[in-house]
């Protein structure tokens, strides 16, 4: 936590991969706007728990949903703004929609989901969901993820990863490469990330990002950089057909993680829509 108590709050989620210290260049200038920041890890990765498959309690944005409504409960005390990035902010929707007098309104820095390209069925036959998950797990178990984790974690493929998240290389420095690359060398961490493989594949339609805005209530904005090679920006103009009164924001010549690449821009782009917000 950075800032005074008294002040509103504002709660960063990290995407995929990532952690609370991916908003290292966040923090200090939002907290000297006037906020009581707070950024955590969620479930699976940074310094949280990793834990393993559990078809009772499936790791997907759900139940990062309620970790972080847990987090608003117990530590903030109270209701919060919500910041993500990528996977961070699809849970900032999430808890939105399942949480909504704990979420006062949500910035996603971009909003990806695969069902925004592929929209999932309505309604599938129960030998359909049936097969898809024995199909699921068992790809996902098959998987060598206890040789690919710690090799891509320990080669150059962890910078080539990187590296496509951000439009230009300089934002992939060491303090970065570390953020990333230690949760996954913890012994927990192949099995974590096929519990959140198998739980994201195996959503049902209510937790994915086009039903959830939808039902979404709260005023959203979201921004995304132009040069996104991971989620192109072209899927954030179909978001409007699920959600008309949000606000779009391109961020010229900006990658995945715009919050890092340009973060004067970014929280100034956040801090100026939040005041408009407050000023109505």
């Amino acid at each position: 936590m950075l800032g005074r108590r008294d002040r509103p709050a504002l709660v960063l989620l990290h995407g995929f991969g990532a952690a609370s210290g991916h908003w290292r260049h966040n923090v200090a200038e939002l907290a000297a706007a006037g906020w009581c920041v707070y950024a955590i890890d969620l479930v699976g990765f940074g310094a949280s728990s990793q834990p393993a498959h559990r078809r009772q309690r499936p790791l997907d944005n759900r139940l990062w949903a309620r970790q972080v409504q847990g987090f608003l409960e117990q530590v903030v005390q109270g209701p919060a703004v919500l910041v993500g990035n990528s996977l961070g902010s699809l849970v900032a929707v999430t808890c939105a929609v399942f949480f909504p007098r704990w979420v006062v309104a949500v910035v996603a820095a971009p909003l990806p989901d695969p069902t925004l390209v592929m929209p999932m069925a309505a309604r599938r036959r129960p030998w359909r969901r049936r097969l898809q998950r024995r199909l699921v797990v068992l790809l996902c178990r098959l998987l060598p993820l206890e040789l690919l984790v710690p090799l891509i974690a320990r080669t150059p493929l962890l910078d080539l990863g990187l590296r496509s998240a951000y439009s230009t290389p300089q934002p992939v420095d060491r303090e970065l490469r570390r953020l990333v690359a230690r949760p996954a060398l913890r012994p927990q961490a192949p099995r974590a990330l096929r519990a959140m493989s198998i739980g994201m594949a195996l959503r049902p339609r209510g937790a994915t990002a086009a039903a959830l805005l939808q039902r979404m209530r709260q005023p959203l904005l979201v921004l995304w950089g132009s040069h996104d090679r991971l989620v192109p920006p072209a899927i954030a103009e179909q978001l409007g057909q699920h959600k008309p009164d949000l606000t779009l924001q391109l961020l010229p010549r900006l990658g995945h993680c715009p919050h890092d690449e340009r973060p004067a821009l970014f929280n100034q782009a956040l801090l100026q829509w939040l005041e408009r917000q407050t000023s109505t």
